[in-house]
């Protein structure tokens, strides 16, 4: 378990529903102050009236830089021990018909907004040497995406971003955690906003949130709730990349008819 003082906080971004939300309770039960932030302020002043400590609610919406930028300078003077970087979307279908327009905001929320605030908040860690950062990426980090290609890209970005900069501080010998969530199906609004349809079992977003703020204060790099998507995660790294593709444009298909 994570150092608990009596002024502990954590910041969610996309924190208005799904896993964000599940997460701002249950770090809400564990005594953390919070930062929620997302676009939708009637939801987070719905969610800020359900949990049983501070909270703070900031509605802005994180796909453009500058936001990002000034949300960092807005709240770097209060003393956050929790960044996690949840916000983010999906959009499928092929690659020709999806709308560039959607898909720049996607790669401006789901990459840039997350890239933007990673590196403002870890030089903010750096300073006391002490944090805790987790980004949300997916599984589908695992492997390319027919048919919700952008969505599948932006995660690997992800993915792979907090991968290096984990290296980087494990060789500094920072007390810094970094650390990537990678869940599969997961029962949230992400479904209908994306289009889909998972044909797999979907886990909840509150059993998602608990296992993994759990893993996060034990210091877990690569996050994957769930046996299924262990399995998926272990066999990603045997099965050859053409048969990847096929397997994952199948899946794919079945979700969007």
């Amino acid at each position: 378990m994570g150092d608990l003082s009596d002024n502990m906080k954590a910041l969610i971004t996309g924190a208005s529903s799904g896993i964000g939300r599940d997460m701002a309770h249950v770090l809400s039960d564990m005594g953390y102050d919070l930062i929620l932030v997302a676009r939708r302020k009637t939801r987070l002043e719905k969610l800020k009236k359900e949990l049983s400590t501070n909270v703070e609610i900031i509605n802005i919406d994180l796909s453009s830089t500058f936001n990002c930028v000034k949300l960092y300078e807005t709240i770097k003077g209060e003393d956050i021990d929790i960044i996690i970087n949840n916000a983010g979307f999906g959009l499928a279908g092929k690659f020709e018909d999806t709308k560039l327009e959607k898909e720049l905001d996607m790669i401006d929320l789901n990459v840039k907004a997350v890239h933007t605030l990673t590196k403002c908040f870890l030089n903010y860690f750096k300073e006391k040497n002490k944090g805790y950062l987790l980004n949300v990426s997916s599984s589908s980090a695992f492997q390319p995406g027919p048919l919700m290609a952008t969505y599948y890209a932006t995660k690997v970005y992800v993915f792979n971003l907090t991968m290096a900069i984990y290296e980087e501080l494990r060789r500094e010998h920072s007390n810094i955690y970094v650390g990537c969530l990678c869940p599969g199906p997961v029962n949230t609004e992400f479904n209908k906003v994306a289009k889909v349809e998972f044909k797999l079992p979907s886990l909840s977003s509150e059993y998602t949130a608990k296992y993994a703020i759990k893993k996060m204060f034990k210091r877990k790099l690569v996050i994957i709730p769930g046996f299924q998507m262990k399995i998926v995660y272990f066999l990603s790294k045997l099965i050859p990349r053409r048969l990847k593709l096929m397997i994952t444009y199948n899946i794919q298909k079945r979700k969007i008819n």
